[in-house]
Parts: C-alpha cells; structure tokens; sequence
C-alpha cells in the first residue's frame, strides 16, 4: 500500500502545474522612450568637461576669487593656495576623476599624498597615497572619510596615475530640514569596485560622529588642498 501511495503522490505533482509566487504576473510593459544616443568618449558626449588640462576657469578658490592651482602640461597641481570648488553646483552624478600622489615619497599616514574629492563640498572620498603606507583604515584611499573603509586596497605606486569612478545620489531633506533619504556613493578606484553604494552617515569629518546637516539638493564639488602637491587631470561630470 506505501508504494501504491508514493507513485499517487508522483502522479499528482508530474501534472500539477508550476507555480511560484515570485514570477511575473503578464509582461512587464516596454519603456515608452528609447534610451538616447550618447558618444561614450570619453569624455561622454553628454558629461561636462570640468577640468581639461587647459585651464581651472570652471573652478573657484576657498579663499574667494579664482582657483589658483598650479596648471601645466594638462595637469592641475595642489600648491597650498587652498581647496577649490566647481562653479556649478551638482545633485545626483556620475563622477570621474584622475589623480597622482607625489612620486617622491614624503611623511606618512595621513601626511603622505592626501588630498580628497568632496562631493557637494561635504561628503569626501578620500585621495592619500596608500601603497605600502599603514594608516586607519577609513581613512586610506578609496575610503569614505572616517565611515567606510574601501573593499580593497587598489593603490598604484606614488606618481602613478589613477582613477576613481563616482557614483552619487545626494540625500534629500523635508520642509522641516529634516533628512527623508541619506545619500550614497558607489566608488571603482582603477576599475575596482572599493565603495559598494554605501549610505552616507553624514557629512564627514576629522572628528566626531557624522551628521547630516540640511543643504541644497544641489551643491559644489570640491577638491582638497591638504598641503600635499597632489595631481588632478580628466575631471568630468554627468548629471544623473
């Protein structure tokens, strides 16, 4: 009698019709606009160039006027005249930015290459030359300042060019100030993926636990001046 039940039982599941409550109910209808036509570069034909190699007139200085950064041979160079920031502001973007660290090796930790990118001149990616440099480990390159330290260390050697591939969706407060979505970031530093969309805790900083502070959906981007003759080239920007 169990085995005439163990095949009644197979009988029934062999013609019982498959389900799951995971498929789609009917076809998912088709986008009503066809994804535009960009050239992908790069630079992309719909990114906005920031910083060419010619010249810093997109940016100005932390200490009022125009940036005053070295520039030559396509190359922007930190020299101490202070932090500069775009004179357009951005929300949600896709960034992609090309730095060096000094080739001559001086200081270490954080005294050795540091410089940052900081999204909406709050929210900072760490740059410092961090091949075979031991610091904390939030705050070597690729690193969320003092929130997430990067996946891997990716670093190439001092006075190598690298990358870092941007990913930003900017937080969004209510009437009240008050935070309705905390921002998150996405970084490849040289095509690795070192910050995978994590949540901003809030504007970073040397000290102190993280907090948002309401601001414009838009803001400036800003690139550090932490005294270090760090390089930039290729700098340029999608609004998303």
């Amino acid at each position: 009698m169990k085995i005439i039940h163990f095949l009644a039982c197979l009988t029934l599941l062999s013609v019982s019709p498959k389900t799951s409550a995971a498929e789609p109910q009917g076809e998912i209808p088709p986008p009503k606009e066809e994804p535009r036509v960009i050239d992908p570069g790069p630079p992309p034909s719909d990114a906005i160039v920031l910083f060419d190699g010619k010249d810093l007139s997109k940016w100005n200085s932390e200490k009022n006027g125009p940036a005053k950064w070295e520039v030559k041979d396509g190359v922007a160079t930190v020299n101490g005249t202070g932090s500069i920031s775009t004179r357009q502001e951005f929300g949600d973007c896709q960034l992609h930015v090309e730095w060096a660290t000094p080739e001559k090796v001086e200081g270490e930790g954080q005294g050795r290459g540091n410089s940052g990118i900081l999204l909406q001149g709050r929210y900072e990616v760490q740059v410092l030359d961090s091949y075979i440099n031991k610091t904390y480990y939030h705050g070597q390159a690729g690193a969320i300042y003092k929130q997430y330290a990067p996946l891997v260390n990716a670093c190439r050697k001092p006075g190598e060019w690298q990358t870092y591939d941007i990913i930003f969706h900017a937080p969004s407060f209510d009437a009240d100030s008050k935070l309705e979505k905390p921002g998150t970031v996405t970084v490849l530093q040289n095509g690795i993926l070192v910050q995978d969309n994590v949540e901003i805790k809030g504007t970073t900083g040397p000290a102190g636990a993280p907090k948002y502070q309401a601001h414009p959906l838009k803001q400036a981007l800003m690139l550090q001046d932490h005294h270090n003759p760090v390089r930039y080239r290729n700098i340029w920007i999608r609004e998303l």
